[in-house]
């Protein structure tokens, strides 16, 4: 460890993100990008940005963004905040709005960024376990708490809670913000931005990461109450006044104008994951059942998780492999193309 290194920095455990590895023939399914490409009314707007558009400073309110937005989802723009890709959207949330007095709560098994963000920014935090089935129970978050925080549907379990569960959470703590992280949402769940206006204590995160592959311009946004939407702004206005460039919100606006193609990729990973749950199930694997456009599966008894994934890597297939508890021995999938899927359950026969 470096002398000059603060007493932060030596006790981060930073967060380790799926691997970007080089490869002949690699087929990458571990870090959930969307397996199709963004519809061309993106790259058209990216085509037309001129040098006038990148040598001046971008729109630091990002206003045309987050007008459609809030129009796409029918709320308002003072409903809205965008940043660089949901991480930076959620590190400002920890900042802003979940350092308190009493813990923070999230799932056992969830995103490991969550833990990360806590240590950085002195957050509190509990850990609530999930059941056996891996589903989130809401009675399990009644405890005193700072605010609550989990994915749905869930990383990387990929399971949804309904929206009465969203609810129930809500009510049980009108007084505590409740955190939404709808990074997959659009892959078959049913998002809770239904109840912003319900709700003052409600944020959902969502990003164009995913879904609207846009994972390469990192554009994500929260909706929830005006106020928690100005604590927000005051965290990034006193980090960074200009996050997101003039390409990234162009190309953004472009997205969510076009809604169809939007809607024919997402059934189309929907269509692919089935068909690869389907297909390993058929060999041996147990797979949750996922809303996600990923698949957490366990080889199944006698079947070493981690032993398949670095075999699987030695012929270029790259899965994820977490070396945590209740999940050592699953291996999480991310839908790609149904070429890349086959190629998977090729490989897989002679390592079980």
């Amino acid at each position: 460890m470096s002398r000059f290194w603060s007493d932060v920095v030596r006790h981060l455990n930073p967060y380790v993100p799926g691997e970007q590895p080089r490869h002949a023939r690699l087929v990458k399914l571990n870090t959930n990008e969307m397996p199709y490409p963004p519809s061309p009314a993106v790259l058209e707007a990216l085509a037309a940005v001129d040098g006038e558009a990148l040598r001046r400073y971008p729109d630091p309110e990002s206003v045309e963004l987050c007008q459609a937005l809030a129009t796409y989802h029918g709320l308002q723009p003072d409903n809205v905040f965008v940043g660089n890709g949901s991480d930076e959207v959620l590190a400002h949330v920890f900042q802003g709005l979940l350092r308190q007095s009493e813990p923070l709560l999230f799932p056992d098994v969830t995103y490991s960024f969550y833990p990360v963000w806590s240590d950085l920014y002195g957050v509190r935090y509990s850990k609530v376990p999930l059941r056996a089935d891996f589903s989130v129970d809401p009675a399990a978050f009644d405890g005193p708490c700072g605010g609550i925080i989990l994915p749905n549907p869930n990383a990387p379990t990929g399971l949804l809670l309904g929206l009465d569960g969203v609810r129930a959470l809500l009510r049980s703590h009108p007084d505590r913000v409740v955190v939404m992280d709808e990074a997959y949402i659009d892959f078959g769940g049913e998002s809770a931005l239904a109840l912003v206006p319900e709700f003052d204590n409600l944020l959902v995160v969502q990003t164009l990461s995913k879904s609207r592959a846009l994972a390469g311009l990192r554009v994500g946004m929260a909706f929830g109450h005006p106020d928690l939407i100005e604590a927000l702004k005051r965290v990034k206005n006193s980090f960074n006044s200009y996050p997101l460039d003039a390409p990234a919100q162009r190309a953004a606006v472009a997205s969510l104008a076009d809604e169809s193609w939007f809607r024919d990729s997402c059934r189309r990973v929907i269509a692919s994951r089935e068909r690869l749950t389907a297909a390993l199930e058929g060999l041996g694997f147990s797979v949750l059942p996922s809303r996600a456009n990923f698949v957490l599966a366990s080889p199944g008894e006698g079947r070493d998780a981690r032993a398949i994934f670095l075999a699987l890597r030695e012929q270029g297939i790259i899965v994820r492999w977490f070396d945590q508890p209740r999940v050592r021995d699953y291996l999480r999938i991310t839908v790609g193309t149904d070429a890349e899927c086959d190629a998977l359950l090729e490989a897989l026969p002679p390592l079980l």
